[in-house]
């Protein structure tokens, strides 16, 4: 036997108006009682400890989606954040309030007692939720909700309905509690349970001391769960007990720019919604006093104009019949009104033809959407936000949640200080920006950015105050901390690295000291080849960042020399993993010593790879590698080289491990290109007679080696291999040679665009 609940009357000075978080009918539906009981306060779900800057929202430079953050200042990872989007219904009431000038509080218990502890607010039983919207014949809470109360057409009564419902479903959760719960599940639902009480008599306080106070028509705007709790404010001495005592921490508040995504329960938001780009398309519409059907043209044209800027079929009859389609479907659901599914379906029959893909694209940029907001470049920051926000506004650089590409020209002031910005935000862990291969590009005039704004990285900025109010003084001193933590000279250089590319010379210089000394005393070759890279890229291009490669040169200097002189020994007896790794770093070092063109350097180098080379026992890879990178600097000739060769290929009695380390040879010999041998008569000859006299069970046992080897190759390099040895000799047929001539007025005409590209100024 159904019974009906029926509230308790409330005070005649108090006006409740529960609603969804973010619900555009609720804030409709309230905009309009507010507009109709004037009242002379307004008490919205909410942090108190923010009542200071409430103002701030009539403020014409604040444009949401946004969001109240509180955080701890001695701990500002530890933090709350409140989201409101236009079509929040306590953003209508809060701008309403501050518009009209009348008394405006959140009521909600504070965020310095909630920031004591890892707690959160209890949220409503979704089971019981889901129950009720299975009863009405519907899939889940959310699209009962939407049907019930965010599309309703007829608003008369709507929150005296939603209030009759709450109490109905409260009384409903209290006789069905939770069963069969284990002992950790037990006792969260004990604290979460306390805290909603605390939280709750926390809102009867405010609403007596508004009261108090004077006020006649107090209207209470909070979520539709809490306001059953709310009729009953004669629990004065009951309401003291829970909230005696209670602990409280020091905590700041701010305003920041909030996106639709980060509104989405899919990011895990506790009172996120599926859909704030459909709901923000409802609120516009319904500002607009538009018909239901003139808000599916609306949200279907959208959809149409969105596919065909992906050069998709999408015209005016598509839409029509998208419209009568989605129409059709809510009367055969008994809904008055399409709703998203029913639009969604008729989107995807008819607009994308059947094609699901495309729905991805509109679940994205449409249902859910990436509107960003905006806050006062005035209102409350900490000092080195607003010293960012300073300077992303001098280098025209605005945050966006999309992701844009950004390419900077390194010569140019702004473009360079852009660059140095990114990299500081990066050595902050604000990863704001990542830098993206520049294709065609070896040197480093030119740098593209791919930058994707994240509400979250205001939480990133704020943590990093504690190192400074400026973002260089900031990141200079956070570095520096990192630096005198590092054990090792990789994670040492890679900070330098950062340091230059982020314009920190105080920074560098502190990292050059630090990495002298751990060079001094470390013997891990390894590290040392590792650190070796970001220097020589600083002797190489410190011009173009206009920082001094002077102070890295000594540092430079004793690595080599201390690499030189230990790698032969650390080369030796290493497996194959290691070794590969090892050819890995032998070839960077060589690509470095080879730019620099230090004669010094490469006379030590060419001499340690010598040793390389001859060195007994040493894993074929290494040995193979280092006769490649002599005979590619000419310190090897060919007839050299090729000697080396015969001479490892020579054992035709060579045990299994034997024949690996061949095949390990020719593999670091060859790495990376088959051209050599394919046109060295000499070399391609001793490995086909190397092959050729192979027995057939030692063939297999080398094959995965060889292969591997090849592998390595390009496409068009084993096609020539494959050719070389189908045509034998002839694969070289007789060419005649022509001696080019020479014009030297053309070449002269090319020589200023050339200076140019390579960055040479006459």
């Amino acid at each position: 036997m159904s019974r009906k609940m029926e509230p308790m009357k409330p005070p005649p000075y108090l006006h409740l108006f529960p609603i969804r978080h973010h619900g555009p009918g609720s804030a409709r539906a309230l905009l309009d009682s507010l507009h109709e009981l004037k009242p002379d306060a307004i008490l919205v779900e909410g942090p108190p400890d923010a009542n200071e800057i409430i103002h701030w929202l009539g403020h014409e430079d604040m444009e949401p989606p946004i969001a109240l953050l509180v955080y701890r200042p001695d701990k500002p990872e530890v933090a709350g954040s409140y989201p409101f989007a236009e079509f929040s219904p306590e953003f209508q009431a809060l701008r309403y309030s501050v518009q009209h000038n009348i008394v405006t509080r959140f009521f909600d218990l504070p965020q310095a007692t909630m920031l004591t502890a890892d707690t959160r607010p209890m949220m409503p039983d979704t089971a019981v939720f889901n129950q009720m919207a299975t009863a009405a014949g519907h899939q889940d809470y959310e699209l009962w909700w939407n049907a019930l109360i965010e599309q309703r057409q007829n608003r008369s009564d709507l929150f005296a309905g939603i209030l009759e419902l709450m109490t109905a479903m409260r009384a409903a959760a209290e006789e069905n509690p939770p069963t069969d719960l284990d002992e950790n599940t037990a006792a969260s639902h004990a604290d979460a349970r306390q805290l909603a009480e605390q939280r709750e008599a926390h809102m009867r306080r405010a609403i007596r001391q508004a009261h108090t106070e004077g006020c006649k028509r107090i209207a209470v705007v909070c979520g539709a769960w809490h306001a059953p709790a709310l009729l009953n404010l004669d629990t004065k001495a009951a309401d003291d007990d829970l909230l005696a005592n209670l602990p409280s921490v020091a905590v700041e508040t701010a305003w920041v720019p909030w996106t639709y995504g980060r509104l989405s329960a899919a990011r895990g938001y506790g009172a996120g919604i599926r859909a704030p780009g459909w709901y923000h398309h409802l609120w516009q519409q319904g500002r607009q006093q538009a018909t239901p059907t003139h808000m599916s043209i609306a949200w279907l044209s959208q959809v149409a104009h969105l596919l065909r800027e992906q050069d998709l079929d999408a015209s005016s009859a598509h839409i029509i019949e998208a419209v009568r389609l989605a129409e059709s479907l809510a009367a055969l659901r008994g809904l008055p009104v399409p709703g998203l599914p029913e639009l969604n379906e008729a989107s995807q029959t008819v607009l994308c033809f059947g094609d699901a893909a495309p729905m991805q694209l509109i679940q994205r940029q449409l249902i859910v959407g990436e509107r960003m907001g905006a806050v006062p470049p005035d209102s409350p920051m900490i000092p080195l936000q607003r010293d960012l926000h300073q300077q992303q506004r001098r280098l025209r650089l605005h945050p966006e949640p999309e992701p844009t590409t950004l390419n900077l020209d390194l010569r140019n002031d702004t473009h360079r200080e852009r660059s140095q910005l990114l990299h500081r935000l990066n050595l902050l862990n604000v990863p704001w920006g990542k830098t993206m291969p520049v294709r065609g590009q070896s040197g480093t005039y030119q740098e593209v950015w791919q930058l994707a704004w994240q509400p979250a990285f205001v939480v990133r900025v704020i943590e990093a105050g504690v190192w400074g109010n400026t973002v260089e003084t900031a990141v200079t001193n956070f570095a520096t901390d990192q630096a005198q933590q590092a054990q090792d000279l990789p994670t040492l250089t890679h900070l330098l690295d950062q340091a230059l590319l982020a314009d920190l010379p105080a920074l560098v210089v502190n990292l050059l000291t630090r990495i002298e000394a751990q060079a001094a005393v470390t013997s891990d070759v390894p590290h040392m080849m590792d650190a070796l890279l970001p220097l020589a890229r600083v002797l190489r291009y410190g011009d173009v960042r206009q920082t001094n490669p002077e102070v890295v040169r000594h540092v430079v200097d004793t690595l080599v020399t201390r690499i030189c002189i230990g790698l032969p020994s650390t080369c030796a007896s290493l497996d194959n993993d290691a070794a590969a790794e090892m050819l890995d770093k032998i070839t960077a070092v060589h690509n470095v010593i080879a730019t620099q063109q230090n004669p010094d350097h490469l006379s030590t180098w060419e001499e340690t790879l010598r040793q390389l080379a001859d060195q007994r026992g040493i894993h074929g890879l290494l040995a193979g590698k280092s006769t490649r990178l002599l005979l590619d600097t000419a310190v090897f000739t060919p007839d050299e080289a090729a000697t080396r060769l015969e001479r490892v290929l020579s054992g035709r009695t060579a045990n299994p491990s034997q024949l690996a380390q061949m095949a390990f040879w020719i593999e670091g010999f060859l790495k990376g290109s088959g051209l050599l041998v394919l046109h060295d008569k000499t070399l391609w000859q001793l490995l086909d007679d190397w092959v050729m006299q192979l027995e057939a069970e030692r063939f297999q046992t080398i094959l995965p080696l060889l292969r591997r080897t090849f592998a390595t190759f390009s496409d068009a390099a084993r096609q020539q291999l494959m050719d070389r040895v189908r045509f034998g000799n002839s694969f070289y047929p007789n060419q005649v040679i022509h001696t080019p001539t020479f014009d030297e007025e053309q070449a002269d005409k090319v020589l200023p665009l050339i200076a140019q590209l390579l960055g040479i100024h006459s």
